[in-house]
């Protein structure tokens, strides 16, 4: 059984371990892709990606990059406007790219994940959901099984939108809340209040959807553990399959947005350790289990089951359970990681619709893993979701002795044994509940990129 115990806050000690780091959605990360990877490598990487008698099944993600409005923490690649007809061309874009991909890709590979997000994927008009959704239908064939899920805006959604995804075949839906209290979210340009949130939460369960998601996020201007005590109340009433609670990555050298954002509102770090217990302490105590660095879970849900028979996987989506698939994404910005390789396409809308009129692909930058990322991917993704390291399992799997190939990475792990996070053992690694809440910075020990990034703007670790 993997540990899922609660973790105890030792305030000042996770203060010693708060700097920037990657949240390891990738490894390499992003900052390490390369113009060097161009069109011709990602087709090579879709190609051979068929290989073998059985090429794993695919996962596919759709970014619809619109927003009606600016919410000023929003760190996504997004483009506000209130203009949907600019969405009409996208689509267009968006077919074109999908007909590119699928001409190099086996139709013996069924689809068993599929995910839209943005920007807000509920901008589009209901007959522009159907039409993207018809596009995709006609080109991948899905399981039976398949998850199908989609983000929502409650602001921007309706009865009869959520209604027609559901029929269309979305089986999953996913939606922001970030925080009930009004000044937070006035001071965060996202007016969202509760009664309309519950209305359109009710509307997502009469349509029988199977899991509804929300998002919630710490560290925002004026937000304190007492205030955002309501907050939990109102969303264990709301009572979601899954809740995301992400620490607010204020980058405001980075992201323009954010400078609408000062940092005096910003709570303090103490502060913010002790919402993230609260929200801990209280969604445990409702039913929840504590799945990974940021999410929650009923136990029936399927993320628990992945992270007791250890298979959860962690992508540019987050936690999942769909370890085998290769992801193939589509639209601006979009990442797919594919035999062995990472791929992103051009982040502006407009230089992702002139290549892909050019083209038939938009990819800007992106890298193939050597031998060595491969392995080191596979041990940070299992520290980030299981919290356990087998070190036989990597022996046998890479042919290495785990002590002598991270000789230099188990000595820097010692100060986070010494400190009561993790506890090396002969033929184990075992990340302790405490542990748990600094796993970013034990991957960091691991990464063998880190030199090269010096410089880049990451978000904090706590």
């Amino acid at each position: 059984m993997i540990n899922t115990e609660i973790p105890s806050f030792d305030i000042p000690l996770l203060l010693k371990y708060d700097k920037q780091g990657p949240r390891y959605t990738s490894y390499p990360t992003v900052p390490n892709f390369s113009p060097d990877f161009t069109i011709e490598d990602y087709k090579k990487a879709l190609i051979k990606s068929n290989e073998g008698k059985n090429p794993p099944n695919l996962s596919l993600y759709f970014h619809i990059p619109f927003c009606g409005a600016g919410c000023w923490f929003c760190g996504c690649n997004v483009f506000h406007t209130k203009n949907k007809e600019l969405a009409e061309d996208y689509l267009k874009f968006l077919e074109k790219e999908i007909k590119s991909v699928k001409n190099l890709i086996s139709n013996k590979r069924p689809v068993e994940q599929m995910h839209w997000g943005g920007g807000t994927p509920s901008f589009l008009k209901n007959k522009q959901i159907e039409k993207l959704y018809k596009i995709i239908s006609e080109n991948f064939s899905f399981t039976k099984e398949a998850e199908i899920g989609i983000e929502i805006d409650p602001r921007s959604a309706n009865k009869e939108s959520i209604f027609l995804m559901r029929k269309l075949g979305f089986n999953r839906i996913s939606m922001g809340i970030q925080d009930f209290n009004e000044r937070v979210q006035k001071a965060i340009n996202r007016i969202q209040p509760f009664e309309l949130t519950k209305e359109i939460i009710n509307y997502c369960k009469e349509a029988e959807f199977e899991s509804i998601n929300i998002d919630l996020v710490y560290g925002l201007p004026f937000q304190n553990s007492i205030d955002f005590q309501n907050t939990l109340n109102k969303v264990i009433e709301l009572n979601p399959n899954r809740i995301a609670f992400f620490n607010f990555a204020y980058l405001p050298e980075k992201i323009k947005i954010q400078r609408a954002i000062k940092e005096a509102t910003l709570p303090k770090k103490e502060e913010k350790l002790k919402i993230f217990e609260r929200t801990i302490k209280t969604l445990t105590e409702a039913g929840y289990i504590f799945i990974g660095m940021d999410h929650f879970a009923k136990p029936e849900d399927e993320l628990y089951k992945a992270l007791q028979n250890r298979t959860l996987w962690r992508n540019f989506q987050g936690y999942n359970t769909h370890s085998g698939c290769d992801l193939i994404a589509f639209g601006s910005s979009s990442i797919s990681q594919v035999s062995n390789s990472y791929a992103q396409n051009e982040k502006e809308l407009n230089s992702y619709q002139e290549k892909i009129k050019k083209d038939g692909f938009a990819t800007s930058i992106g890298i193939w893993l050597k031998e060595e990322d491969v392995l080191r991917r596979d041990l940070i993704t299992r520290f980030m979701c299981h919290f356990i390291i087998i070190k036989k399992e990597f022996e046998e799997k890479y042919k290495i002795n785990f002590d002598e190939h991270f000789q230099e990475e188990l000595k820097n792990l010692k100060a986070f044994e010494e400190d009561g996070l993790l506890e090396i053992k002969k033929d184990r690694i075992e990340v302790k509940s405490m542990g748990r809440l600094v796993i970013r910075n034990i991957c960091m020990v691991f990464d063998e990129y880190l030199k090269k990034t010096e410089g880049k703007i990451f978000s904090r670790t706590i």
